[in-house]
């Protein structure tokens, strides 16, 4: 997948610079130096022969390939057909700075997950440091620094609650995707391109498969485990974004089908604490960042001021 900002970084600009200086130096060495002031002609120079018009390019046909459906279907049908799973999401995603080159954030989740109605995501920072509980009947988000917490009364599936937190709180999980009942179904749905890539293996410690992925309001590469089929890393860039940053999330310490405590997806720390209204904070991730899972979208979120220089 090409994310590079089209050279406008300052690698880019250095590369730039450098080749136009070498075209220069070439194109003054390749110059014949001037005939002397007395010498003739001994032959009318021909007129140079005009370039052949170049043809246009056919344009880009966007395609959905087999073998990258099929991957993204084996990945989704793991995810879909466990009982438990739990993962560690580290999330990076950049945010502009004065200077031009962007600043890298860095979130990092812990999460555990029980079909079809128990999730706990836990975040212990960059930042302040807050938990998340729903166990089938009421959802919590509880900040331990400030212990407060906000409650609210959730519906019976991991996918309607996700939907809920979203609309009457901003609540998004990079992640929200991999955690619903029919992944492929999110993938399918409004897919323009799906192309494999390749296979690595510097991602995640295991062999992996490449595969790009497309709808018209983001371009994903994904990393995908060739043994367990399970996604290792996520890269997206979104077209209502003009400056084309990236975001990116690591997926590492999978546990499928684990034995999970029923005490996991509650606290009674969180319980006790004085309680704030479940409701849209005052600022959250930024606002081109959105799920693929359809969702009524929520009042947007203020952007968080850049302190960088």
């Amino acid at each position: 997948m090409t994310t590079e900002r089209g050279g406008a970084g300052w690698g880019g600009k250095a590369v730039a610079l450098m080749v136009s200086l070498f075209v220069a130096v070439g194109a003054v060495a390749q110059t014949p130096a001037p005939a002397a002031k007395d010498a003739m002609p001994t032959a009318k120079a021909a007129k140079p022969a005009k370039a052949a018009k170049k043809p246009a390019e056919a344009p880009f046909k966007l395609i959905l390939e087999p073998k990258a459906m099929e991957l993204l279907k084996a990945t989704s049908a793991r995810m879909a057909a466990a009982k438990t799973m739990s993962f560690t999401a580290t999330v990076g995603y950049e945010y502009p700075s004065k200077l031009g080159p962007p600043i890298l954030y860095t979130s990092r989740y812990d999460v555990t997950m029980q079909r079809p109605d128990k999730l706990r995501i836990m975040m212990p920072g960059d930042g302040p440091a807050s938990e998340f509980y729903y166990d089938g009947k009421t959802m919590m988000a509880y900040a331990p620094a400030e212990n407060l917490v906000a409650v609210a009364e959730a519906p019976p599936t991991i996918d309607a609650a996700l939907v809920a937190a979203y609309n009457q709180a901003a609540t998004f999980f990079p992640f929200t995707d991999l955690l619903v009942t029919d992944p492929y179904k999110v993938m399918t749905d409004g897919a323009i391109l799906a192309f494999y890539i390749g296979p690595s293996s510097v991602v995640g410690g295991v062999k992996t498969d490449m595969v790009a992925w497309a709808n018209k309001d983001v371009f994903l590469q994904i990393w995908i485990g060739v043994d367990d089929k399970l996604p290792r890393r996520v890269r997206a860039v979104y077209a209502a974004d003009p400056l084309q940053l990236r975001n990116e999330l690591e997926l590492s310490n999978w546990q499928i089908d684990a034995p999970i405590a029923p005490t996991t997806f509650t606290s009674q720390k969180a319980l006790a604490a004085p309680r704030i209204a479940f409701k849209r904070p005052t600022s959250g991730p930024p606002s081109n960042v959105k799920p693929l899972v359809k969702m009524t979208p929520a009042a947007p979120a203020a952007k968080p001021q850049s302190k960088a220089p």
